[in-house]
């Protein structure tokens, strides 16, 4: 049997609204990296990609989002909510509590989509930025636009949730949701049982599907966000630009929806690149091409070590 990468240990802190379950790699006095998960994934699909970035020194931050694995709000009165705004002050928030100024910011699915929200808002931060499927940043206004039928039927599972049928289903049968999206964003990627599993751990997390839930209702406008975030929310809904060194990466069988690279090139007004990663490679990038995200956001940083520091 083939071994399967993991992270040797878990930490915990306390960060903003949360208690964070985070990985750690790589010498602490390293240039830091935060990497950023996606649903229905976990952080192990950076364990690959952690590796390679620790053995070239860098200190590398993978914590779980809210809703998954060891992460738990402090207030257990607090609204369970998962718009996009909020994950982007999570990661704010961890980085704050563990003392780091400056980091690359790296991720996929809903990872990528919070790393857009912290290079475009908080660029001071970020040394630079590594985005799967490249521009992710929405607005509820632009999600009640409707879609040709067949990118609407791409969605499927958003509407499932928008009805009380699909919450409990997703509550009911979480794994094999989970299995099923990792099969149809990832066709050609074989992976086993023991994979998924040790991922599927962390969707047991008791406020995963009242967050995902939330998540996909507040983007079609069907559940209210809290209205202290609603400045950043305006801001977001603009498509604020990048000025963060980027580079942005699709798989090349990604069966995700996802944006045509050509849509958003624009809207990364720094140092950017566009790479194609070939071989069969599906929606989760890192996992299924960890040599390919590692060296990405290798070089991202070094593109931007001549005008910032670490």
């Amino acid at each position: 049997m083939t071994d399967i990468p993991t992270f040797p240990s878990m930490r915990q802190v306390d960060a903003g609204a949360l208690s964070v379950g985070y990985a750690e790699a790589g010498p602490a006095s390293g240039p830091a990296v935060l990497l950023l998960h996606g649903w229905p994934y976990d952080i192990h699909s950076f364990a690959d990609a952690a590796s390679l970035l620790a053995s070239a020194g860098y200190r590398v931050v993978v914590p779980h989002l809210r809703g998954f694995g060891s992460t738990r709000l402090l207030d257990d009165a607090a609204p369970r909510n998962g718009q996009q705004s909020v994950l982007a002050l999570d990661a704010i928030a961890l980085l704050d509590a563990l003392g780091i100024e400056h980091a690359v910011v790296a991720g996929f699915d809903w990872g990528a989509r919070t790393a857009n929200i912290l290079a475009a808002l908080w660029p001071e931060r970020f040394r630079g930025h590594v985005s799967v499927s490249g521009y992710l940043i929405g607005s509820r206004e632009a999600n009640a636009r409707p879609l040709p039928p067949a990118a609407e039927l791409a969605w499927w599972y958003q509407y499932y949730f928008a009805t009380e049928r699909g919450r409990a289903g997703y509550q009911q049968y979480r794994n094999e949701f989970a299995r099923l999206i990792w099969q149809t964003a990832s066709p050609q990627w074989g992976f086993d049982d023991a994979t998924f599993d040790r991922s599927a751990a962390s969707f047991d997390n008791p406020d995963h599907v009242d967050i995902v839930i939330h998540n996909y209702r507040w983007r079609l406008g069907l559940a209210d966000g809290a209205s202290e975030y609603d400045d950043l929310e305006r801001r977001l809904a603009r498509r604020p630009s990048i000025t963060v060194p980027t580079i942005t990466l699709e798989g090349d069988a990604n069966g995700a929806p996802h944006p045509d690279a050509a849509s958003y090139g624009s809207l990364f007004v720094g140092p950017y690149e566009h790479r194609l990663i070939t071989g069969g490679i599906g929606h989760n990038l890192p996992q299924e091409a960890p040599r390919a995200f590692a060296d990405a956001v290798i070089d991202v940083d070094r593109s931007a070590m001549p005008s910032r520091s670490n």
